[in-house]
């Protein structure tokens, strides 16, 4: 059966991939020429090509292992978007304010991590389902508070006060799977500076 394997895909290789979020986007041409644009989807799907990120045959060899661990398509695991991997500035470590979450009821004690990407007046709420653990820190009204950490979401001992501002900061991990059943490598190529193709796609969990 497809599971989640919870390990990481090798993050020197992942820092020179390609990719990033994808949009599914209909655009209808009316004969005025005016457009009719919308989207099915929520949220963005992020594509990744790890390929670019092999610069040697111990590469090809350490992905040929995770491949087949993987069994291809078949099982997912963690992947490491070096360009979006923090609740902050990829340059800046996380703080318990960077992202607010909630605004407390007085009762909950449980609130999902997210990550708001604004722009001008618009902005879109991502799930965050798999924070590396271990850099997960939280805050009540900007006051750091200790939080317990399962899958995406964050629990504290008592519930905040009603009315007070939920906010974390964390590091992430994007959830993938290969998007190929063959990894077709040609080593001549290689050698003469020809890249691998090893495609991967964000899970919708």
């Amino acid at each position: 059966m497809p599971a989640f394997h919870d390990i990481r895909f090798p993050t020197d290789i992942a820092m020179n991939a390609s990719g990033g979020p994808e949009r599914l986007t209909r655009i209808v041409t009316l004969a005025s020429g005016h457009e009719e644009r919308n989207t099915p989807w929520a949220l963005s799907r992020r594509r990744y090509d790890a390929g670019y990120g092999v610069r040697s045959l111990d590469d090809i060899h350490t992905v040929i292992a995770f491949f087949e661990a993987r069994m291809g398509r078949l099982h997912g695991f963690r992947w490491k978007d070096w360009s979006d991997h923090r609740s902050g500035p990829p340059s800046r470590a996380p703080t318990a304010i960077d992202q607010p979450l909630a605004t407390a009821d007085g009762t909950t004690t449980t609130f999902p991590l997210t990550k708001t990407y604004a722009s001008g007046s618009a902005a879109m709420t991502r799930p965050i389902t798999h924070p590396v653990l271990g850099t997960v820190i939280a805050a009540i009204d900007g006051t750091p508070s200790p939080v317990t950490v399962e899958g995406g979401s964050i629990t504290f001992a008592t519930p905040p006060p009603q009315g007070a501002q939920i906010t974390a900061g964390y590091e992430f991990d994007t959830p993938v799977r290969f998007d190929t059943d063959r990894l077709d490598i040609n080593l001549a190529g290689f050698k003469a500076g020809e890249i691998p193709t090893i495609p991967l796609i964000e899970l919708r969990e």
